[in-house]
């Protein structure tokens, strides 16, 4: 029996056995899957890197890596040979494949706040993505992703949810055209199902962090020209149904035009953003408001190194007007962050501090509106870890340090202060969903939360990660009901190719 054939019995076996196992079957299935992609890894670097064949850095958004120059034919990595596969004689046509293996443990303690013993457990989280990306000539192309997201036993509220399972589905599969208008400046059109994502992902996410991530069926005009990259796009979110193909027709839609740039000196530009979103939902309630949703964003980002120094910066806001049933819409949020890091070659060392405000409603249904809607955040990234505080009616003074011991770790510490932007108007969770009612305690101070994490790159393809956040009741927590103080512990290996 080989080896990979001895692994898969053992994960069978770990997953059969969740049934009876409780709590043990997550850590199973995570040290099984953890050893599968550790040896695929030992495997895929039998060969050496050669210096004289540079690849595409992998994206975020795989869809954007461009592999048409590379030559996979030199053998150099393990995958080599599948990024670009010719499809005739003269290499006009060819084919790209690739994808992702990612798994996450998660054990919680006091979740929402509260110190019941159903609120204390542990899980596990895998998901897959394999896509295929055919190009015939320079303009033309298909692009397609499949995806599986499986979520052992989750015993917390909302057992399974949709952002932890989506048995098999298809993330991204879109045709495009790109057309040339003159010689430094293109339009490509875009057609289908795909992942959105526009500046610091303050607002528009594809939530990477999420098993099953976000995606919409949507069509794209890009222009690209000089420092610049305009996207113009309308399109309905794709919302997840766990054991069903992902359907757009419950919405919302959501469309605009966002521009990206960079100004200033070419050797040190500033980048500049600018955006007006729209969202049309056919139920949105804030604050005692509800009905119909029809609300516009309109913002600017402006960030950079500062100068010749060691800091830098980040600056967004975004002004909100519209509707909800009859309520007038009127809210905004500021975003900021200034760093600092230091000259030490070896540790890398930084540090930042940065301030954050979302509007809140003054006063629940009287016709106005003031609650900010973060849309489709990565708020994982900027309002701590344990996504238990939104960009909506809040506050977050943060601050942090990361270091590099070592030249594939980096260490990281983030410390969050949490108040309500305003006493009449819910807290809210990452989600945009209600943690706690307004009404049930005039304070402000909802806690603090603590992230550390600890980042282990160990190659081109392959990357660990493990984490601890605690977060720290506040007096709005005490005063309107369960306030226990909450831990959570993860530990996720990702391995793209």
């Amino acid at each position: 029996m080989s080896r990979i054939e001895k692994q898969t019995i053992d994960t069978q076996h770990c997953v059969l056995s969740e049934r009876s196992r409780g709590h043990f079957a997550g850590t199973c299935l995570m040290v099984s899957t953890a050893v599968a992609v550790l040896f695929s890894s030992s495997v895929a670097h039998a060969l050496p890197v050669g210096d004289d064949n540079v690849r595409p850095k992998y994206k975020l958004l795989r869809y954007e890596e461009n592999w048409s120059n590379f030559d996979g034919s030199a053998g150099d990595d393990y995958w080599d040979p599948i990024k670009h596969v010719d499809l005739n004689d003269d290499g006009s046509y060819w084919v790209g494949f690739g994808g992702e293996m990612r798994f996450r443990g998660e054990a919680w303690e006091n979740f929402g706040f509260s110190d019941a013993p159903s609120r204390d457990d542990s899980f596990a989280l895998a998901r897959l993505l394999i896509y295929s990306d055919f190009h015939f000539g320079d303009r033309l192309r298909f692009y397609f992703e499949g995806k599986s997201a499986l979520s052992s036993d989750r015993d917390l509220p909302g057992g399974k949810r949709g952002l932890d399972e989506d048995t098999l589905d298809l993330q991204n599969g879109f045709a495009e055209y790109t057309f040339d208008i003159k010689d430094d400046m293109t339009l490509t059109a875009r057609l289908g199902r795909q992942e959105l994502s526009f500046g610091k992902q303050r607002l528009v996410s594809p939530l990477p962090w999420a098993n099953t991530k976000r995606t919409w069926d949507a069509a794209k005009l890009i222009l690209r020209f000089d420092r610049w990259r305009i996207d113009g796009f309308a399109s309905r979110y794709a919302a997840v149904q766990k054991h069903q193909f992902n359907d757009w027709r419950p919405g919302p839609n959501f469309y605009g035009v966002y521009a990206a740039g960079k100004v200033g000196p070419k050797d040190k530009p500033y980048d500049l953003d600018l955006y007006w979103l729209g969202l049309d939902k056919r139920m949105g309630a804030f604050n005692g408001s509800a009905g119909e949703e029809d609300r516009h964003t309109i913002g600017a980002r402006f960030g950079g190194k500062i100068a010749e120094s060691n800091f830098d910066f980040d600056l967004e806001g975004a002004y909100q007007f519209g509707e909800v049933g009859s309520a007038d819409i009127s809210a905004f949020a500021f975003a900021s962050q200034v760093g600092y890091t230091f000259t030490d070659p070896d540790w890398k060392p930084r540090l930042y501090v940065g301030f954050d405000y979302a509007s809140g409603d003054d006063k629940a249904g009287d016709g106005d509106v003031g609650t900010f809607n973060q849309l489709f955040p990565l708020g994982h990234a900027y309002y701590g870890y344990m996504d238990f505080v939104g960009r909506q009616n809040s506050v977050d003074l943060s601050t942090g340090i990361s270091f590099k011991p070592h030249k594939k770790i980096k260490v990281k510490a983030d410390g969050h202060f949490f108040w309500r932007a305003d006493t009449d108007d819910a807290m809210y969770h990452a989600g945009g969903g209600v943690v706690r009612a307004g009404a049930l305690s005039n304070e402000s101070e909802v806690g603090q939360e603590l992230d550390i994490t600890v980042a282990y790159k160990v190659d081109q393809h392959m990357s660990v990660v493990g984490g601890y956040s605690h977060f720290f009741a506040g007096d709005f927590l005490k005063e309107s009901g369960t306030n226990a103080d909450m831990d959570w512990f993860y530990f996720q290996v990702l391995y793209k190719f």
